[in-house]
């Protein structure tokens, strides 16, 4: 066996993994290249809350959850956390076929938003699946970034996501046909409902149709611009008094702008009824269940997002974004506590003393407020160092 040391970016940018910068170490097995590559990186976090605390295995702790500000709370004092769950590490492989094509397997894992492990002894964290599919022509098959979000418009943040809040954000199994500019998908449902005024979350698992979702790109040298469609079906059948679907859809505008050769602007839009899981991390619900007719009613949501990166020279960059998300509370059918709107703003800055070796420190602030117009926020510090290989 002959192995070799390759660079993954371009693998790794027509994938859409966000990982275009990591090298990879490919090892040759027949007609097979197996490359491995990830990054390990380290995150100290102290967060300090306005209106209360976020427990012991709390995922906020980890990183930014908009829904999970405190309101409401008593404020007990900054919290330190640090982990390394955000490592992760990617296998690719590539095989030619005898036609002259190439079949793509991806591979990858982290350990972010798993329950095994705490703070007292040992530390250990269980992986997780984040990618694992084929790619065959024009075809995608398996696990990824849903077609409905825009990976590249993504900032570099040293929290988990960033610019949370507005962003669209989903994994799952799909099934993806690209043919040019154009992309169609047909990808897993699921339908988050609200059981009333007394809050809470459904986990409905009762949907019979795929969420369809279909995508144009238009790429030049100034950077990119795409818009998106999602249609899809909620669906809630309790055994008893709710059997109800209701249609949801949403629309999506990203863009990335370069400004000069190093700078450029990130701009999301998303908008929708029964937007739900895929916006702000669930902040709210798809729909809510209307108690005078036993129906389940889609829930309007928005949320929007902005980022700048400024590179200062050749080992530092800066990322400031600014973030936000609103949800259509109908107090008539729920919680006057429901999370209705949150944004947070953020700023960075990135040392890299060598190619593979970062080091930044980053300043958030994120505000929640509710329904009935209680709110919180959140000051956070974080520093992190990212080895990427």
């Amino acid at each position: 066996m002959m192995t070799k040391t390759k660079t993954a970016g371009a693998i790794a940018l027509s994938l859409g993994l966000g990982l275009a910068s990591a090298a990879s170490h490919a090892a040759t097995i027949g007609d097979t290249t197996v490359k491995f590559s990830g990054y390990i990186k380290a995150d100290a976090i102290a967060s300090n809350y306005s209106d209360g605390t976020l427990p012991t295995k709390n995922i906020g702790r980890d990183f930014y959850v908009p829904s999970l500000t405190p309101v409401g709370g008593v404020d007990e004092g900054t919290q330190f956390d640090s982990h390394i769950r955000q490592s992760r590490f990617r296998f690719t492989t590539t095989t030619p076929t005898e036609e002259g094509d190439t079949i793509i397997g991806v591979l990858e894992f982290d350990m972010m938003v798993t329950p095994a492990g705490d703070d007292r002894i040992s530390n250990s964290f269980t992986p997780r699946i984040r990618h694992a599919f084929v790619k065959y022509k024009n075809w995608t098959v398996g696990q990824t970034w849903s077609t409905f979000m825009d990976v590249r418009v993504l900032p570099e943040t040293l929290d988990f996501i960033g610019t949370t809040d507005g962003t669209i954000f989903d994994r799952q199994p799909l099934v993806r046909y690209q043919s040019g500019a154009w992309e169609f998908a047909l990808e897993n449902p699921e339908t988050t409902v609200t059981p009333g005024p007394n809050g809470g979350r459904i986990i409905a698992d009762d949907n019979p149709l795929p969420d369809a979702v279909v995508r144009y790109t238009h790429s030049a040298d100034w950077g990119h611009f795409a818009v998106a469609a999602q249609a899809r079906q909620l669906s809630y059948d309790d055994g008893a008094a709710i059997d109800s679907t209701e249609a949801a859809y949403g629309i999506s505008l990203t863009s990335k702008i370069k400004l000069g050769k190093h700078n450029d602007i990130r701009i999301a839009f998303n908008t929708g009824s029964g937007l739900g899981r895929y916006i702000a991390l669930n902040a709210a619900n798809g729909a809510v269940v209307n108690l005078d007719t036993n129906e389940i009613e889609a829930i309007d949501s928005m949320g929007y997002s902005i980022a700048y990166r400024h590179v200062w020279n050749k080992k530092m960059r800066s990322n400031f974004t600014y973030s936000a998300f609103d949800a259509d509370i109908d107090t008539n059918l729920l919680s006057a506590a429901s999370t209705e709107t949150t944004y947070s703003v953020r700023a960075n800055l990135i040392y890299q003393p060598t190619a593979k070796i970062s080091v930044g420190g980053e300043y958030a602030f994120a505000k929640r407020e509710l329904a009935n117009g209680n709110d919180g926020d959140m000051n956070r510090l974080q520093v992190s160092l990212k080895y990427a290989f």
